[in-house]
């Protein structure tokens, strides 16, 4: 009896003890003031209670033994997807003499993410994109508007997917859009001008501008308003269709009107022949030189050989002829080339068999659906157990070995099937959710870093989210007008961000809006997120005025007062979130 009584009259006493203490500060371990200037104790309560949600930047003001706890415990602080829990590895696993050392290693892993992105979207996403498009027989403007947009913009949509699933990160998403929309028509736009002087074409610049200004205007309204409705998202999606429409319209009278004059300029035009010459130049120019040291005898290479070969990310000749910095680069990309090779089936139509690999398609039959129910978010759905017995990863294990043993036995190694091109689609949906889940994994790791630098989530998003999903697009922009194209590359400046804010928006709010059944909310980090409205918006406003005043010529000078007037707004963005520039009380 009385060893049973003891404890739980101890545990009352206990529980009466904290009761006072939080009501009388008197009683507590110190005095008064003391416990009045040290929010740790209460902010602790609070954060255990899982109904409150605390803000979690004041773990920044608990001692260490409080951290752990409170990172734990407070909904705020927890992660909605993602594989690691960045903030409880801050908090938990490293000791506060680590810190340093424990953002370093994060600031390294999200550069890792971001080549992740990009050399996904690159070779993988973007061309079975194409494959997708020939397929369907589309037309290259409609190709270019639409799966071209959604290939070269990935890494933006999908991070603002992300984002606007949970309403304390959807800044991120603002943010990184925003600011790489700022970034494109600034710096990218400006470097063009700088390296190629060129004439832009006046009627594809304005389209594209004032589709753009809309699309702003549309953004601005929601962030006014504080919350994004479902109908609202919609107006979104629906105006990227009339964006598609118009482009697609435009094309067809401009065809048609070339056509009219041409023809009574010149009613038998001349045909040009094509002779072999031209074919056998055009041929030579695309030849790989590599393949001269590749087998030849095609038919008695074995199946392991084929499956060894195919999943090199690296060739040999072409590693002995490039220089340290890009072999540097290799060794950081072939890790991920080697996952993408092992599980992202790609068809490639330039090629004579297609790109067919008779033992790694089936290989990736078996693995691709495993990828997709432990990607798809973060592998909720695959630990999921059918009348709690068998996993969901079980089942697509059993259908992928169907799958491939069936494709092993009915195929050959030197002719690749009638239906390789269903390897497409395959591929296009395994590669959009390993973007997707490296997205996610981007955007705690700046959640986490905003929380222990206590930044706010927008700064965060147009400087790291936007610099690193844009600088795929920076480096191809500039590559193209260094070649001599910069009027493709101008142009790709501004059809690419419409896709990106409008489809990022629309999309990323309508399936929150249609999971929750409730509006999304804008939750604005202040003056800081109407800096960024400002500028993007007087951006496009610059650029709408001055460019039709140097009658479409686009020289320095432009290109000059483009960059200066980037890092100006960087300087008024980074001095508005360290309290420098802000909205006086009176």
């Amino acid at each position: 009896m009385g060893g049973s009584w003891a404890p739980s009259h101890l545990q009352l006493l206990g529980w009466l003890w904290l009761l006072l203490r939080d009501t009388c500060p008197v009683l507590g371990a110190g005095p008064a003031t003391q416990a009045a200037e040290s929010p740790g104790p209460r902010a602790v309560q609070e954060g255990m209670n899982s109904t409150v949600d605390v803000d979690c930047r004041k773990v920044r003001s608990l001692n260490d033994s409080e951290s752990c706890v409170f990172v734990q415990t407070n909904p705020d602080c927890w992660n909605d997807g993602g594989y690691l829990n960045y903030l409880e590895g801050i908090f938990c696993l490293f000791s506060p003499d680590l810190l340093p050392l424990a953002v370093i290693l994060y600031v390294l892993w999200l550069f890792y993410l971001f080549l992740f992105l990009a050399v996904t979207a690159e070779k993988f996403f973007c061309p079975n994109l194409s494959v997708i498009s020939i397929t369907l027989k589309l037309s290259h403007n409609v190709a270019g508007v639409t799966f071209l947009a959604f290939g070269n913009g990935a890494p933006d949509v999908f991070s603002a997917l992300v984002a606007f699933s949970n309403s304390r990160t959807a800044g991120l998403a603002i943010g990184a859009l925003f600011g790489a929309g700022v970034l494109v028509t600034t710096v990218v736009a400006g470097g063009i001008a700088i390296i190629q002087p060129f004439t832009a074409a006046s009627r594809p610049f304005f389209r594209d501008i004032i589709f753009y200004m809309v699309a702003i205007f549309l953004t601005f309204t929601a962030l006014y308003m504080g919350k994004v409705t479902l109908a609202w998202s919609l107006g979104y999606l629906g105006f990227y269709a009339f964006y598609v429409f118009t482009v697609v319209l435009s094309t067809w009278i401009y065809r048609r009107h070339s056509v009219a004059v041409l023809s009574h300029s010149s009613p038998d035009p001349p045909i040009l022949p094509v002779d072999s010459e031209d074919r056998s130049s055009s041929v030579a120019n695309s030849y790989d030189y590599a393949d001269e040291y590749r087998p030849q005898l095609h038919d008695e290479e074995s199946t392991v050989w084929i499956l060894t070969r195919s999943l090199n990310p690296l060739d040999c000749q072409t590693w002995k002829r490039k220089s340290w910095y890009w072999k540097f680069i290799k060794v950081l990309k072939m890790p991920v080339e080697f996952l993408m090779l092992l599980t992202v089936p790609l068809v490639d139509l330039d090629k004579d068999d297609r790109n067919w690999k008779r033992p790694l398609n089936c290989l990736q039959l078996l693995i691709s659906p495993v990828v997709c129910v432990m990607t798809l978010q973060s592998g909720v759905y695959g630990f999921y157990e059918i009348q709690g017995i068998f996993p969901i990863w079980g089942v697509t294990v059993l259908v992928g070995t169907f799958l491939a043993s069936v494709v092993f036995f009915a195929t050959s190694n030197d002719q690749p099937p009638r239906f390789h091109w269903t390897f497409a689609f395959l591929g296009f949906f395994v590669s959009a959710l390993w973007i997707n889940a490296a997205a996610t994994e981007v955007v705690n790791i700046l959640r986490s870093l905003g929380i222990i630098f206590q930044l706010s989530n927008t700064v965060l998003g147009l400087t790291l989210l936007a610099w690193g999903n844009t600088i795929g697009d920076v480096i191809s922009d500039l590559t193209l007008a260094h070649q001599g194209y910069p009027r493709m590359a101008f142009s790709a400046c501004f059809g690419g961000i419409i896709f990106n804010i409008l489809v990022g928006v629309g999309l990323g709010c309508v399936l929150e809006a249609s999971r929750n059944h409730t509006d999304v909310k804008l939750e604005s980090d202040g003056l800081l997120v109407w800096v960024l409205a400002g500028a993007l918006g007087f951006s496009l406003l610059f650029s709408f005025i001055s460019v039709p005043l140097q009658c479409f010529h686009l020289n320095k000078v432009y290109g000059f007062c483009l960059l200066f007037f980037y890092l100006t707004f960087l300087v008024v963005a980074l001095l508005t979130e360290f309290g420098v520039i802000h909205v006086g009380a009176g």
